[in-house]
């Protein structure tokens, strides 16, 4: 009778430890239209095999890339309803968070990297508070490449892109507000349905990166690009604030600690395999010749024009965007 008490006794201690150990295990359901086996989910592979391991397994993450929880938006929503608790953004969802972010991709602003590496370092506290205040928590930034245009068929002129049936990611305000300004009148559609709308002529032109045009396949379908990149493209590793607040305090720090790492990679392999991707393309894409001669000065006011429509539209946040012009002023002046 005591032996069979004492095993009773030891069955209720052992299933209560795995109980337990069940409870304190979190999962991180996280989406990305990354595909497998790009840069940016070799990158996210490794991340997440570094949380398992460092947390010993108490936090794991399942990857849902390739955009098969549909479109940035979707992903958002189903975050919101708790089917997700993270995902990697381009400026578009970015968008849908906190949109003064996207000042940092705002065509011809910056000269280089260089330059958005110091504005962006002087205003990522604003940008982290920015996501809290809208619940969610920032884990890490990164970047989509470098803004190209890509075409089924030859440009003669700018002035032919008004006649032209652009690309433009369907809801995203920021990018319709610089093709207005242009005159351009695209054709809006989700990301995940332009290589369809590339193969039957729905769409002829699409702003891209080197990187995710060869990602996702539209590079196959557009001969013709531009030389000059118009902007790079930002995005952003999230996670809902009622995730982060649902770990414990030690994993909350884990996953915090790996955010600069994890950005300072995304960051450094997107931008060397942009390059390799532009130099393949540059192979056998011909260059769109009536964007080889852009006058920079030109679109750069009026971009500043277009800016300020955002702003009075509550998108886009002068006090953030003042920052921004001071930080590359001082950039430029060599001070600090």
């Amino acid at each position: 009778m005591r032996r069979n008490l004492l095993k009773a006794l030891f069955a209720c201690a052992l299933w209560g430890s795995a109980a337990a150990h069940a409870a304190d295990a979190y999962v991180l359901k996280f989406a990305t239209l990354a595909p497998t086996g790009s840069t940016w989910m070799k990158v996210f592979d490794a991340w997440g095999k570094e949380l398992a391991a460092k947390s010993q397994g108490r936090l794991t993450v399942k990857f849902y890339p390739g955009g098969i929880s549909g479109d940035e938006p979707d992903m958002l929503k189903k975050i919101r309803f708790g089917q997700l608790q993270g995902a990697a953004l381009s400026g578009h969802g970015i968008g849908e968070i906190f949109p003064p972010a996207r000042i940092l991709e705002t065509p011809f602003l910056f000269r280089d990297h260089a330059e958005i590496d110091a504005v962006r370092a002087k205003i990522q506290p604003a940008i982290d508070a920015g996501f809290r205040n809208n619940r969610y928590e920032l884990v890490a930034w990164m970047e989509v490449g470098n803004i190209h245009f890509f075409s089924t068929k030859p440009l003669a002129s700018m002035d032919e892109l008004a006649r032209r049936r652009i690309w433009q990611w369907q809801g995203d305000r920021f990018i319709d507000a610089f093709f207005s300004a242009n005159g351009w009148s695209p054709v809006a559609l989700p990301i995940t349905e332009v290589y369809t709308g590339l193969s039957t002529g729905l769409v002829d032109t699409v702003v891209s990166t080197p990187l995710a045009s060869i990602a996702l396949q539209w590079s196959g379908k557009t001969p013709y690009m531009s030389t000059q990149p118009v902007a790079t493209g930002i995005g952003a590793v999230v996670v809902s604030d009622k995730f982060y607040a649902g770990l414990p305090p030690d994993l909350q720090a884990l996953l915090k600690s790996t955010g600069g790492p994890l950005s300072k990679r995304l960051i450094a392999d997107t931008r060397r395999d942009d390059l390799k991707s532009l130099a393949v393309l540059a192979q056998r894409a011909q260059p769109m010749a009536g964007l080889q001669k852009v006058d920079l000065a030109e679109q750069a006011a009026r971009s500043r024009k277009t800016v300020s429509t955002l702003e009075a539209r509550n998108y886009l946040s002068p006090e953030l965007n003042r920052q921004v012009d001071a930080a590359l002023a001082a950039h430029r002046s060599g001070s600090k």
